[in-house]
């Protein structure tokens, strides 16, 4: 039962590793991987030393922190709106429907996305002329996709975290509330008090896997919805669009898998930390 799985585990998540050695060679595809020259730290130090690379580390950790805070807020809030709501086929109706946009792919929200910001045939920019503003050029508007971006994440992958947090919920043992009423506590002190403090071990692990993937970024979302428009690269271009360009525009294998690399490793890290800062304070909610 489990051989199919573990060969998928197997074929696409530890042969892979092997590649990681391109990091640190000139790869030529006449030589191969093991014929390509070594070069040492090269190809990271172009990396490191170009403009391109810390702008884009600096845009991957910003946005995705900007990410995870928000999606826990809001998703929390609504998990716990739907959590007072007692008719079942209006859960179910709201579950759906914020659970619906996570199902779409990036393609498809790029094009709803166009549809808002088109300079000419744009929805908003129709409302803005109708109300006497001045149309606005989107994509040739770098600092308003810093908001833009964590808006429409929010509402593509909101609605996964609500479901998840919704069954935490729904696993709190009902007589916790009944002795939060006897003793008094209002709605907002039972939330805080009550709810939330069973609630942090679901959140914590969410957190701690969305932490994981920090240095990783929805390729499509910043691809796809801001039409690799140059213009924006100054608040748009992430990690992943980087090493995409790097590799249609420049072929070079060796700094693509640097970057990748670089990825990888910095990730680990901040798993490692994140897991031992949980577990010093509250062991029971570490991963490990």
């Amino acid at each position: 039962m489990l051989s199919p799985g573990l060969l998928l585990i197997i074929v696409f998540c530890y042969l892979p590793i092997l590649g990681l050695i391109l990091a640190f060679k000139d790869f030529k595809y006449d030589k191969g991987i093991l014929g390509s020259d070594w070069v040492g730290f090269k190809n990271f130090k172009f990396f490191f030393t170009s403009l391109d690379g810390w702008r884009v580390t600096r845009n991957t950790i910003g946005l995705n922190l900007v990410f995870i805070i928000t999606i826990l807020i809001f998703a929390l809030f609504l998990a716990l709106i739907l959590y007072e709501i007692t008719n079942k086929t209006m859960i179910k109706t709201y579950q759906t429907i914020l659970f619906f946009p996570y199902f779409l792919s990036m393609a498809v929200v790029a094009y709803i996305a166009y549809a808002f910001f088109n300079i000419d045939l744009g929805l908003l920019n129709k409302i803005a002329v109708k109300i006497g503003i001045e149309p606005i050029i989107w994509y040739a508007s770098p600092k308003l996709w810093v908001y833009i971006l964590p808006f429409i994440n929010l509402w593509k992958n909101a609605g996964y975290f609500v479901v998840i947090y919704y069954a935490g919920l729904m696993g709190i043992d009902s007589s916790y509330y009944e002795a939060a009423s006897i003793d008094g506590a209002n709605k907002l002190q039972t939330i805080l008090k009550v709810t939330i403090p069973l609630l942090s071990p679901i959140i914590i692990i969410m957190m701690l896997l969305q932490v994981g993937r920090i240095f990783y970024s929805d390729f499509g979302l910043f691809y796809l919805v801001t039409k690799d428009t140059g213009i924006l690269y100054s608040t748009t271009d992430v990690i992943d669009t980087y090493v995409f360009r790097a590799l249609r525009v420049t072929g070079d294998v060796g700094i693509a898998s640097a970057v990748g690399f670089y990825q990888s490793i910095v990730g680990f890290i901040l798993v490692l930390c994140s897991n031992w800062l949980v577990r010093k304070f509250n062991s029971d909610s570490a991963l490990f």
